[in-house]
């Protein structure tokens, strides 16, 4: 693979980084590329909404559609492919639905190879001692195309300590083997070890199958660092490039824009879940991963979750999650040994305990659309979210303390564009 010159482009006024000041990094990257006749853009889903990456991914779709093919691949995981109308909102009206191609983790992938045991066995700190294989969905080995562009976000993150750059590719675009054990590994090394730093056992991982199998590939990536406030996403940073060093300097930028350092412990947070993003506890319990480390032993998490109407990304995650519940580290490891159906689903395994407080503080899941009994039943508490939402998210709140009475509780609007801790 060519190596590609490193573009670094950061916001200078208040409103982040301009259209125009994309389509200039965009110019100056095909530029150094040269001619492009197919390329394959890999962004994320609809739950990165507030990356930047669908508006980037347009842009790139109007600059090249008249002059090479241009097809996109949303770089789903374990997702559920997107729906038409969410595409319409992601991407802006620009990328018509039927240049869409869903990645499906089950089917559609092949192996490249595997990260060896001993390799695995000492960044686990013996953890882990079996080797993690390497599959990507097939369609990146295509030789036709001449450039495989990955867009993503850069953001604290509970399997690999900081999302994106590899994690793009072989988590995102990824087979289930790989994303199954690179997740199990995470759960078993601790997420509050990882969350927020770069060279996590995950991430030396990724960065061993970047170096032995995906610099082989014409891959480039564009990394983005953002915040929002309200409803408007400011981009503080766009990484362009194939080399290692821009996703550094997106963790780096990251690390001070998307960690927010409390002062004390949070005895009663109280996270919205936006029913656009968060249709799963899946994906809702960010609002666990990412406040854990600043909750208070004894505390309460209330999660606002109008959207939330299932537990899995699909069918099978779904019936293991009801069946295992979020019931705690222990628990979960104890019943993966045990159980052949929950061993064949590393993911969902580590999806658990994730998912657990492990007695520390409660969590109230606070729903429209699942009832009680299943809410309880994998090990949250309930709430109606009509009760909660009338009490805790009044008129105009913004992120911060609010007190009233007594009680005092701090708000968290969108749990997956920060990790929060205690300093």
């Amino acid at each position: 693979m060519n190596v590609m010159k490193d573009i670094v482009r950061l916001a200078a006024g208040k409103d982040g980084i301009t259209d125009g000041e994309i389509r200039l990094v965009l110019d100056q990257m095909f530029q150094e590329k040269g001619p492009v006749k197919k390329i394959l853009l890999l962004p994320p889903d609809f739950t990165r909404m507030h990356s930047g990456a669908g508006k980037i991914t347009a842009m790139i779709y109007s600059k090249l559609k008249d002059t090479a093919q241009v097809d996109v691949m949303p770089a789903l995981g374990t997702h559920e492919p997107m729906t038409k109308e969410e595409a319409e909102v992601f991407f802006e009206g620009v990328v018509p639905y039927e240049r869409i191609i869903p990645h499906r983790w089950r089917e559609d992938i092949i192996s490249l190879g595997e990260v060896p045991e001993d390799f695995v066995e000492e960044v686990s700190e013996g953890l882990i001692k079996e080797a993690v294989p390497v599959e990507i969905n097939k369609r990146l080995l295509d030789e036709t195309y001449d450039l495989i562009l990955s867009i993503g976000q850069v953001v604290p993150h509970e399997v690999v300590g900081m999302a994106n750059y590899s994690k793009n590719i072989l988590v995102g675009c990824g087979g289930k083997d790989t994303i199954n054990k690179s997740h199990m590994l995470g759960a078993v090394f601790g997420m509050e070890r990882l969350m927020g730093k770069d060279h996590s056992p995950v991430r030396k991982v990724f960065d061993y199958a970047q170096k032995n199998f995906l610099d082989k590939l014409p891959i480039a990536y564009i990394l983005t660092v953002t915040t929002v406030a309200g409803e408007k996403v400011r981009i503080e940073g766009i990484y362009a490039g194939n080399s290692r060093k821009i996703f550094e300097d997106a963790v780096d930028s990251s690390r001070k824009k998307n960690l927010n350092w409390m002062d004390k412990p949070i005895k009663k947070a109280v996270v919205y879940l936006d029913p656009r993003e968060f249709k799963s506890t899946w994906l809702g319990n960010k609002s666990i991963y990412r406040t854990r480390m600043a909750m208070a032993d004894g505390g309460e998490l209330i999660v606002l979750a109008p959207g939330v109407r299932k537990f899995g990304e699909d069918e099978t995650i779904d019936r293991l999650i009801r069946k295992y519940g979020y019931k705690g580290r222990e628990y979960v490891l104890k019943q993966f040994q045990e159980n052949s159906d929950l061993r064949e689903n590393p993911s969902a395994a580590a999806h658990l305990i994730h998912g657990s407080s492990d007695g520390r503080f409660r969590i109230t899941y606070a729903v429209e659309y699942l009832t009680r009994e299943e809410v309880e039943g994998v090990g949250f508490r309930y709430t109606p979210y009509a009760q909660a939402c009338l009490k805790y998210m009044p008129e105009g709140i913004t992120d911060g303390f609010y007190k009233s009475g007594e009680e005092e509780w701090f708000f968290i609007s969108n749990p997956a564009l920060g990790l929060w801790t205690v300093s």
